[in-house]
C-alpha cells in the first residue's frame, strides 16, 4: 500500500518503524439506516446517504419510544439494520506487503466486503475482529461495506448500540509478520532488585527465511533500557512459529494502583536482517495473586479489591464513547477510592483498558453474559456453540498484555448451571482456552444462586481458579468454611451495608464489584425509565450522595457527607434497590419488566425541600470519623457517635431553612465538614468546563451548567429547560442531565435541568482557536445567560495507538 491513502481522515497515524502502518479510519464514511440490497457491491450508488465519523451508534439516536422492539431490556431505544461504506484510495501497490482492516467492535451480526468480496461475518458485537485485505486491493478506489443487523430485539438485558461504534484501522505489514495480537510479554519473576521480561511472538512465515527478534526495552518516558536480539531461526514457508526471550531487568519499578508505571517492549521482527514488521506493546511490571486464607495480594502486599462493574455505554453517546468520558468517569470513581472495574458483562474497548493501564485500576476482564442458554429472545446463545472459543481465544490474546487485568470471567450469572452437563462441558472449554492463550492470569465466574444450582457440592465451582458469586455473601462465606482452599471473590455485589461488612471482616474474602459504578442505559424495568439508576455515578459522571457511604467504609482521608432522604417517591427516584429479595440481574427482560425496579426512599444532597412549612426531614450522615456533630443555623442539635456496624447515623431532624452544617472530629479534633444550605429564588447559572478540547475523535470536554440561587446555592430543579449555543471552533456532541425518564434527544441543544444540573459534551472542529459556550434558560429572562471560553489545544491520542 502506498504512503499516500487518501480516505479523508482527521487524524491519520503511522507507526515510528515503518515496516507496519497503521492508519485511523474514521473519517469518509457513508451511513444509510435500513437494508440496501446490493450495497456491497463498488458500484452501488450511496451518494445519498448520510455522511458520518466512526465510531458511531445509531441507536442512542432515537427515538426512544415505549413500543420499540428492544423493550426495557434495551432502554426503550430503536435497532435495526444499518450499513456504512468507505471508498479507500490506493496510488499503487507495493509487492511484498500484507493489508489488514481491523474493527474494535461492531454492533452486531457484523457482514465484511471489500470491493463486493465477502470478508467475513461476526455474530458478536463486542468482540475486536480481523479481516485481511490483500489478495483483493487493487490501484484506484477501493470500496469497503460493512452491514450491522440489530433488527431482532431484545438482543441483550441492556442497551447495547448498534453501527460501527468503536474504532476501524487498516494496518500494512511485510509478508512475513508477527500475528495479529501475537506478542505476549510477561514478567514471571519480580523482585525489588530484579524481574524477568519474557517476549514470546507468532510469527506467519508464507516465504520462509532466517527469522529473529530484536527487543528494545523502553521506560514510562520511553528512554532505552536495554536491546536483546534472539538467534537467527531458519523458517520454512508457510511455517508459523513462535520466537521468544528473556529479558533482566534491574531495579524495575512495578505497576501498581497508586503509581502505574509501564514499560513497552519495541519489537521488530527480522527476516535475513532487514526489519519486516514491527509491534509496540505496553505492559507493566507486577506480582499479584489470589490467596485463599488471606484474600489479594498486588505486589506482596494483602489489598481489598474495592470494585464496581461497569458496562459500556457513555449515557448521551451511547456506545460510541469518546475515551475522555471514560476518563472523567475513572477519575470520579477514583475519587471514591474505587481500585478495581469489572467489564460487566462483555469485552470493551482495548482503549478503555489502556486507560485503565494508565489510571492504575485492577480490571476483571469479562466476556459473556449468557453461553447455550437464552436469558432474552435473539440473545448471544444461538451463536454461542459455534463462536464461544474462537471469540474468547481473540479477545483474550487481545487483551493479555494489560497490565491492568488480574482475572478473567468466562461468565455472568450463566443459566447453563442449571444443566451441569452442559454447564461442565463448557466451563471445562472457556477455561482450558483462557490457560492455553494466557497462562499467566486466574479465571472466574459470576455464580449466582449456586446453592440452588448445587455449584458448591457438584464441583463446578472448583472448575475455577478463583470463585466468585453475585450478592448472597453468606453462600460464598460458607462455602469457603465447606473448603476452605477455596479462593472467593464478590463478583457483584448490592451497595448494603452487609455485602461490605462481608468483605470487611474475613480476610479470605478478596473483595467485592458493586452493582454498579456508573448508572447505564436499558435493563430499565419499566416505562418510562430507559436505564438503572444503580451507580455510584450518574450518566454525566456526577456522584450520587449515596456514594459517599461507599467512601466512608473505603477511604482512610477522612471525610463526611450529609444526605436526606426524600418520602415522596415520584419520577426523580433513580435509586433501586438490587438485592437478595429485589430482582437482579439474573431474571430474563420479561420478567424483570414487572419485578423491577424497586426503589428505596431517594437521597438527595440539599437542604432545600418543595415543602417549606414546619415537618420532619430524615437525614443520613457517611462519615470514617469518630463522631459528627451537626448544627442547623449555627445552633448545635446533635452529637452522635460513627456506628461501629458501618450503617450511616441518621437524624430526623425538624426542617428551618437556613445552613446545615456536619463537622467531622477524631479524638475530638475537626477532620472533615459539610455544609448544606437552603436555595433560594433563581438568580443565575454556573457554567463549568472540566478541560482544554481538541479534535482528536477520543476528545471532548463536558460544561456542566447549574442553578444558582442568588448566594450561589444550587437549586435542585427537576424541569427548567437549558438551551447551549456554540460559537467559535467546536460542535456540540450530546446533551444528558443524567435523568433515566427524560426522553428528550440526546443530540440537542437543549435539556431539562436535574437536580439543578445539565451538561453539555463538545468536541473541537479545529486544530487552535476557542469555543464560546452559552447557556440561558429560556423561561427564565431574570436570569442573565452564563459563558465559559474553551480553549482548544492540538490534537493527541489520550493513549497511544494500536495496530491490532
Amino acid at each position: 500500500m502506498s504512503s499516500v491513502l487518501n480516505t479523508g481522515q482527521a487524524f491519520a497515524a503511522t507507526s515510528t518503524n515503518t515496516a507496519r502502518t497503521v492508519q485511523l479510519l474514521s473519517e469518509g464514511w457513508r451511513f444509510t439506516k435500513g437494508d440496501a440490497s446490493g450495497a456491497e457491491q463498488p458500484g452501488f450508488d450511496d451518494s445519498q446517504w448520510r455522511r458520518i465519523t466512526v465510531p458511531h451508534d445509531y441507536s442512542i439516536e432515537g427515538p426512544v419510544a415505549q413500543d420499540n422492539p428492544s423493550g426495557p431490556a434495551g432502554g426503550f431505544f430503536p435497532g435495526g439494520v444499518g450499513w456504512y461504506r468507505q471508498t479507500l484510495h490506493i496510488d499503487t501497490l507495493k509487492p511484498g506487503r500484507r493489508h489488514f482492516i481491523v474493527f474494535d467492535g461492531v454492533m452486531a451480526n457484523s457482514d465484511v466486503w471489500i470491493n463486493g468480496q465477502h470478508l467475513g461475518k461476526r455474530p458478536n458485537g463486542y468482540v475486536s475482529f480481523v479481516h485481511e485485505l490483500s489478495s483483493y486491493l487493487k490501484p484506484g478506489d477501493n470500496i469497503i461495506a460493512v452491514r450491522c443487523d440489530n433488527a431482532n430485539e431484545p438482543a441483550l438485558r441492556w442497551y447495547l448500540g448498534a453501527g460501527i461504534y468503536r474504532q476501524v484501522r487498516l494496518v500494512s505489514t511485510g509478508d512475513t509478520h508477527i500475528e495479529p495480537w501475537g506478542t505476549f510479554v510477561t514478567t514471571p519473576r519480580v523482585t525489588d532488585d530484579q524481574a524477568t521480561v519474557h517476549v514470546r511472538s507468532s510469527i506467519v512465515s508464507p516465504s520462509g527465511g532466517k527469522l529473529a527478534l530484536q527487543v528494545r526495552l523502553l521506560d514510562s518516558k520511553g528512554a532505552l533500557l536495554t536491546t536483546v536480539n534472539t538467534s537467527a531461526v531458519q523458517a520454512k514457508a508457510g511455517q508459523t512459529l513462535h520466537l521468544e526471550t528473556d529479558i533482566e531487568l534491574s531495579k524495575p519499578q512495578r505497576w501498581d494502583i497508586d503509581s502505574p508505571v509501564l514499560y513497552t517492549a519495541a519489537v521488530s521482527l527480522l527476516r535475513d536482517g532487514k526489519v519486516v514488521d514491527n509491534e509496540d506493546v505496553v505492559f507493566g511490571i507486577r506480582s499479584f495473586e489470589f490467596d485463599a486464607a488471606k484474600g489479594f495480594f498486588l505486589n506482596g502486599r494483602a489489598l481489598k479489591i474495592y470494585g464496581v462493574g461497569l458496562h459500556s455505554d457513555g449515557g448521551a453517546v451511547g456506545a460510541a464513547v469518546p475515551l475522555a468520558i471514560w476518563k472523567r468517569r475513572l477519575t470520579e470513581l477514583r475519587k471514591l477510592d474505587v481500585n478495581a472495574i469489572r467489564t460487566a458483562h462483555n469485552a470493551v474497548a482495548p482503549e478503555f483498558l489502556d486507560l485503565c493501564d494508565r489510571m492504575g485500576f485492577m480490571v476483571m476482564d469479562e466476556f459473556f453474559d449468557q453461553w447455550t442458554l437464552a436469558k432474552v429472545p435473539h440473545d448471544y446463545s444461538q451463536y454461542f456453540k459455534d463462536w464461544a472459543e474462537r471469540d474468547t481465544a481473540d479477545l483474550v490474546k487481545r487483551d493479555r498484555n494489560h497490565a491492568s487485568i488480574v482475572i478473567y470471567s468466562i461468565g455472568n450469572e450463566i443459566r447453563d448451571t442449571t444443566q451441569p452437563q452442559i454447564a461442565f462441558e463448557w466451563a471445562r472449554r472457556l477455561i482450558r482456552v483462557h490457560h492455553e492463550v494466557d497462562p499467566s492470569r486466574p479465571v472466574t465466574q459470576a455464580l449466582f444462586r449456586p446453592n440452588v444450582t448445587k455449584d458448591y457440592d457438584n464441583g463446578y465451582a472448583d472448575l475455577l481458579d478463583v470463585v466468585g458469586q453475585n450478592y448472597r455473601e453468606k453462600e460464598i462465606l460458607a462455602a469457603h468454611a465447606q473448603k476452605p482452599s477455596r479462593k472467593i471473590l464478590g463478583t457483584e455485589n448490592t451497595h448494603e451495608v452487609n455485602q461490605w461488612t462481608a468483605v470487611r471482616d474475613h480476610p479470605e474474602y478478596a473483595g467485592q464489584f458493586l452493582w454498579t459504578g456508573v448508572d447505564y442505559l436499558g435493563e430499565a424495568g419499566r416505562w418510562p425509565t430507559i436505564g438503572t439508576g444503580s451507580g455510584l455515578l450518574l450518566t454525566t459522571g456526577l456522584q450520587r450522595p449515596r456514594a459517599f457511604e461507599r467512601l466512608s467504609w473505603w477511604s482512610s482521608a477522612p471525610m463526611v457527607k450529609i444526605a436526606r432522604r426524600v418520602a415522596n417517591v415520584g419520577q426523580n427516584v433513580v435509586e433501586p434497590v438490587f438485592g437478595p429479595g429485589a430482582a437482579p440481574a439474573d431474571q430474563p427482560a420479561q420478567a424483570a419488566a414487572t419485578a423491577r425496579p424497586r426503589f428505596s426512599q431517594p437521597l438527595v444532597a440539599d437542604w432545600s425541600p418543595a415543602n417549606r412549612e414546619p415537618h420532619t426531614e430524615t437525614l443520613e450522615i457517611y462519615t470514617n470519623a469518630d463522631e459528627v456533630e451537626l448544627s442547623l443555623n449555627g445552633k448545635p442539635v446533635a452529637t452522635e457517635k460513627r456506628h461501629a456496624d458501618a450503617t450511616p447515623i441518621v437524624i430526623k431532624l425538624p426542617f428551618a431553612s437556613g445552613s446545615l452544617k456536619a463537622i467531622a472530629k477524631r479524638d475530638g479534633q475537626a477532620v472533615a465538614t459539610d455544609e448544606l444550605q437552603t436555595a433560594g429564588p433563581a438568580a443565575s447559572l454556573h457554567l463549568f468546563a472540566d478541560a482544554m478540547v481538541s479534535q482528536h475523535l477520543d476528545d471532548v470536554a463536558h460544561v456542566t451548567v447549574t442553578l444558582l440561587d442568588d448566594k450561589g446555592v444550587r437549586i435542585p430543579d427537576n424541569n427548567t429547560v437549558v438551551e447551549f449555543l456554540i460559537e467559535g471552533e467546536g460542535k456540540l456532541i450530546a446533551v444528558d442531565n443524567g435523568n433515566l425518564q427524560d426522553h428528550d434527544p440526546y443530540h440537542s441543544n437543549r435539556r431539562k435541568l436535574y437536580d439543578g444540573n445539565a451538561m453539555a459534551i463538545l468536541r473541537a472542529t479545529a486544530s487552535s482557536g476557542k469555543i464560546t459556550v452559552r447557556a440561558r434558560v429560556p423561561a427564565m429572562p431574570g436570569v442573565p445567560e452564563s459563558v465559559v471560553i474553551i480553549p482548544v489545544k492540538p490534537a493527541a491520542a489520550l493513549v497511544p495507538m494500536r495496530s491490532f
